[in-house]
């Protein structure tokens, strides 16, 4: 599986959970981080796509990736050991934490592969 097929889908995850909890609880914090992580993620994504199309590997895209979701993995699980609740903090630690650990093996196998062209 391609990196950006998983990308744009949690970046979009947490655009809409930024908005959420900025419309619930007027939290300026999950206005900025949500939106702010989800729309690089999201650009990440779009650059990976981009040059999967022209079959090349974007390692800037992939590392940006990785480091998004590493440092969300770690706020948001020091949020959770601090408060104990699993929405948001738990769930997004978790997801974050999957998602590193799939970019970190992307990034191990040499980025996204493609088939070999027909003759």
């Amino acid at each position: 599986m391609h990196d950006f097929c998983l990308t744009i889908p949690y970046g979009l995850l947490l655009v809409i959970g930024g908005l959420i909890g900025y419309f619930k609880k007027k939290s300026v914090a999950s206005l900025a981080g949500g939106v702010g992580t989800g729309f690089l993620l999201l650009v990440a994504g779009y650059v990976s796509l981009k040059a999967f199309e022209k079959r090349k590997n974007s390692y800037v895209a992939l590392i940006l990736e990785t480091v998004c979701a590493a440092v969300l993995t770690f706020i948001m699980g020091q949020r959770y050991l601090q408060t104990s609740k699993i929405m948001p903090a738990g769930i997004l630690a978790g997801i974050s934490a999957l998602m590193t650990g799939f970019y970190i093996y992307k990034i191990a196998t040499g980025g996204n592969h493609f088939a070999a062209k027909p003759e």
